[in-house]
């Protein structure tokens, strides 16, 4: 069942704003503003990465991204769903980044894009603030979705990362025995964040259905930029006027990988906490250590959970199909693929296997602490590779914690400071529009979706 075909993207007709409405004669066009709210695991994390790293290029071509880095729409999604912050979290305050991130958005010239997944698991009223706050702006929300065969290995595996201790097999049972059936499952952390249809409804209730975008993630062997281009559709670009090598790719890590993983979260003791966790085990370790090791076949649902995940897809295809929303890419890609071959879990892995992971994350973290104890013997950027105004600018910020830590305290208690963020990156963005390039050379360092380091 193929939905709405990606096309080779227009200018927008004369009177009208880039979403095809008309414009009052003498009157600015509103900018558009695409709000991506996730789902996770649906490819999130490589489109935000194209993005970031290839902001310039986007610039010129009047799409810009609200904030100076990617934890800036991390931060707003905190603050928007009122997310305490830890005491001994040392990242500064996120009280007030959803306002200044969408007052930001609300001055782009033609189109400005927030992504970040945890939009998805907003709650009615925190959703209804988030596309009130956006307006008068022509908002579009975007959601990404992915067959629950492959999501549920993935967002196991991301779970493990976020120091959980329990068992694939334990967790799966729980996620679809337990928490599908139950009538308030948006309560279960999995449902609040994948549960498609109710996050839809929660906020689609103030715009009109055209304006709600649904995109099928790709499944594994199509074309690297398939997905890109069905988000591209949606900014009005050429998909083809980025550099897709920029954004890294975010492999998944092996069984032997996940499970020595999943080992060390039970042992670790409460006293960490979790925003050093986030840094030293879930970036060092996982992201930069373990996932680049090769890895065999992919983790795969047991068969005696088939019948559950197929008919599960089924349901969501009808609905999506009869919903009225914008549907890119095509509806088939949520069935679950055809099995790979014999399922074998993470928790039979040979020891020496897990062993060997465990020795690879040991000297990350050895390097990772050097690092940190002698940065004067760490090898440097040279100069240049942050160009223009905007990209020193950047640098300067991203490269002092101290500042970061008091401008977002100073934010939190004052409206003028906030303010004075918001035209501070309006001046920047009209640099990075008249073609200044702000992004690293190749190889360089740039943005991620990474934890900052305190």
């Amino acid at each position: 069942m193929t939905a709405r075909a990606v096309t080779e993207p227009s200018a927008p007709a004369p009177g009208t704003s880039g979403g095809g409405l008309p414009v009052a004669p003498g009157a600015p066009a509103r900018p558009k503003v695409v709000l991506h709210i996730g789902e996770p695991k649906t490819g999130t994390t490589f489109l935000q990465q194209v993005m970031w790293r290839n902001r310039s290029e986007l610039a010129a071509r009047g799409v810009v991204l609200p904030g100076h880095h990617p934890q800036d729409h991390f931060r707003a999604s905190q603050d928007l769903r009122g997310i305490a912050k830890l005491a001994s979290d040392p990242a500064g305050s996120w009280t007030g980044e959803w306002e200044i991130l969408a007052r930001q958005a609300q001055q782009a010239g033609s189109v400005a894009v927030i992504s970040h997944e945890l939009f998805s698991a907003a709650d009615a009223g925190q959703a209804d603030r988030a596309v009130g706050s956006l307006l008068p702006a022509e908002v579009h929300v975007v959601l990404t979705v992915r067959d629950i065969a492959t999501l549920l290995p993935a967002e196991w595996q991301e779970t493990v990362k976020h120091r959980n201790a329990r068992g694939w097999e334990d967790w799966l049972g729980d996620v679809i025995d337990r928490e599908s059936a139950d009538p308030g499952r948006r309560r279960w952390w999995f449902w609040r964040v994948h549960d498609t249809l109710a996050i839809l409804d929660i906020w689609s209730r103030h715009l009109p259905a055209e304006h709600v975008h649904v995109i099928t993630t790709p499944p594994r062997g199509s074309p690297s930029g398939l997905l890109w281009q069905r988000f591209a559709s949606l900014l009005g670009i050429d998909p083809g006027s980025v550099d897709l090598t920029r954004a890294r790719p975010n492999a998944s890590l092996g069984m032997p990988e996940t499970e020595f993983l999943r080992r060390l979260n039970q042992v670790l003791p409460d006293e960490v906490p979790d925003w050093f966790y986030m840094w030293n085990v879930k970036e060092t370790v996982a992201h930069q250590a373990l996932a680049g090791r090769p890895a065999e076949g992919p983790l795969v649902l047991p068969a005696s959970r088939d019948t559950w995940a197929k008919g599960r897809a089924e349901e969501l295809i009808a609905a999506l199909g009869d919903s009225g929303y914008d549907l890119i890419g095509d509806l088939d890609e949520l069935r679950p693929p055809p099995g790979t071959g014999p399922y074998t879990g993470p928790a039979s892995q040979p020891a020496g296997r897990v062993l060997d992971a465990a020795v690879t994350a040991a000297a990350a973290l050895v390097v990772n602490q050097y690092r940190k104890a002698y940065p004067a013997a760490t090898p440097q950027p040279g100069p240049g590779r942050q160009g223009g105004l905007a990209g020193r600018v950047e640098a300067t910020v991203a490269s002092s914690p101290r500042l970061k830590r008091t401008v977002r305290e100073l934010s939190s208690r004052s409206a003028a400071v906030r303010r004075l963020r918001i035209l501070a990156w309006r001046v920047l963005e009209r640099r990075r529009a008249r073609g200044r390039h702000e992004h690293p050379e190749p190889g360089g360092p740039g943005p991620s979706e990474s934890p900052e380091r305190p």
